[in-house]
């Protein structure tokens, strides 16, 4: 009992009861209704608890008293103040007023029973409509195990023809790509009449004008038997004064040719190279298809230089009265007019179809390289304008090894004095190599070269893609060449 009073004493539970009043006090007028019968009710149940903590410290109290110890005080002071607590007021009310609260009384229990009877009846009707939807809901759950087990087994169904389906893909997608490759050699096919008659036209027309030419030169010899003064004058001391353009510009267009020169090497060759290995299985086959595409090249080149050259001499021949020779001014106007060589690779891959040391399968042809054949063709023409002009050396398989004229190989034999074959061809310019070629070297040189000379690995005849064509050299129509580009 103790030990609970000490605890009552120490909560301070009449203070705080006494705080609450007074507060309440103080703002009982500015407060509203509401909020006045929340704080009577917060003080009512405050009071009940300390009341029934008191109760409880009383029965405490009584039982350490022992049996009789206590009892003169509950019968004097607890008992009449609990008679007194429940004590009941007497009705202040009527017998009429009395009986009629009697009969609301009696009818508010009638409607009671009602509404009980009511809400009785509508619960066995949802209780009814629970079980009628539980039994439709095992229904379909039922159903949805048989839908399961019949897609389990479509499945399984499905997995099987999958596995054929992606298969037959699989093979329908190798002959699209097949066909593809089918159609695109049918339409290289196809262009091929196209080039040989519009080479044909140019041809044509070439020839009519220098048939034109021809009349009016005989026209001229004609009437003046002598050669003009101006087409076989020396040259002037002047030319050394007034260089030409292509004179000016010499050490520059050689860098930039020498440049290209590297980057043909290091780019186109490396694309080619990788293009070719979809169709060639041989590393060493496209390192000598490449070889020969690029030697091939040059030589082409030159010999449309040549033509180019000698057409604008004779275009030039009857307007050129400037300090300079005929043939520095031919040389300027071509420096200046690098675009009017239109590059013809059907030259190039007609000669590489004849070379007997490279071979390449039947359905494709060579013009799969032809970026490369384009970009060395016309490297070469440029370098063919300078002075001197740049070319590749003369490279021969079975060669002896010049370490300043190639490098060799990743995989050659360092030991090896002889060539076996080139990858890259070195740059001259005269007798000085300027760009270092690649060639290979190993110990069988000599018997593969005797092995090629007795039997070549490509026949000579050629298959129906590669047929040559015209031999469709570089050709200007006379519209390109008048005196207005000059």
């Amino acid at each position: 009992m103790a030990e609970s009073l000490r605890r009552l004493a120490q909560t301070s539970s009449f203070s705080v009861l006494q705080d609450k009043l007074e507060s309440w006090h103080r703002d009982y007028r500015t407060i509203s209704c509401d909020q006045n019968l929340n704080r009577c009710c917060e003080l009512i149940e405050l009071t009940a608890k300390l009341q029934g903590q008191l109760f409880a410290i009383l029965n405490l109290t009584a039982a350490e008293g022992g049996q009789y110890a206590g009892v003169d005080t509950l019968k004097t002071r607890l008992l009449p103040w609990l008679g007194s607590s429940f004590s009941t007021v007497r009705p202040s009310v009527s017998a009429d007023t009395s009986l009629q609260l009697l009969q609301d009384s009696a009818e508010k229990d009638r409607k009671i029973r009602e509404l009980s009877l009511s809400h009785e009846s509508d619960m066995q009707k949802m209780e009814t409509r629970l079980s009628s939807t539980r039994l439709q809901l095992e229904s379909v759950r039922a159903q949805l195990l048989d839908v399961q087990k019949e897609l389990e087994e479509t499945k399984s169904r499905s997995a099987t023809t999958l596995l054929a389906t992606e298969e037959e893909i699989l093979q329908l997608k190798a002959d699209l790509q097949s066909a593809q490759e089918q159609v695109e050699v049918y339409k290289r096919r196809l262009h091929v009449p196209d080039d040989y008659e519009r080479q044909i036209r140019l041809l044509r027309e070439e020839l009519l004008h220098l048939n034109a030419e021809k009349a009016v030169l005989q026209d001229r010899l004609v009437r003046s038997p002598s050669p003009l003064p101006q087409l076989s004058r020396p040259s002037s001391p002047l030319r050394g004064e007034s260089p030409t353009r292509a004179q000016l510009t010499e050490s520059s267009r050689r860098a930039a040719l020498v440049s290209r020169f590297s980057r043909l090497y290091a780019a186109e060759r490396l694309e080619a190279q990788n293009l070719l290995r979809h169709y060639v299985t041989d590393v060493e086959m496209v390192q000598k298809i490449i070889f020969i595409a690029v030697v091939e090249s040059f030589r082409s080149a030159k010999l449309a230089y040549r033509q180019f050259k000698l057409r604008v001499k004779t275009s030039l021949s009857s307007s050129h009265f400037g300090p300079e020779s005929l043939e520095d001014a031919a040389v300027d106007y071509i420096v200046r007019n690098l675009d009017l060589y239109d590059v013809h690779t059907n030259d190039v891959i007609n000669a590489m179809n004849v070379n007997p040391q490279i071979s390449f399968p039947p359905e494709v042809d060579f013009s799969l390289i032809s970026v490369l054949i384009r970009e060395t063709c016309r490297l070469a023409f440029a370098m063919q304008t300078l002075d001197p002009p740049l070319d590749l050396a003369f490279a021969s398989d079975g060669e002896l090894y010049n370490d300043t004229k190639y490098c060799r190989s990743f995989d050659s034999d360092f030991t090896a004095p002889l060539v076996t074959f080139h990858v890259w061809p070195a740059l001259m310019e005269g007798n000085t190599v300027i760009v270092k070629g690649e060639a290979v070297t190993r110990r069988a040189a000599m018997w593969s070269s005797s092995r090629r000379s007795t039997s070549p690995g490509r026949s000579p005849s050629l298959s129906p893609t590669r047929s040559p064509g015209i031999n469709s050299r570089r050709s200007l129509s006379p519209e390109r060449l008048r005196t207005s580009h000059l």
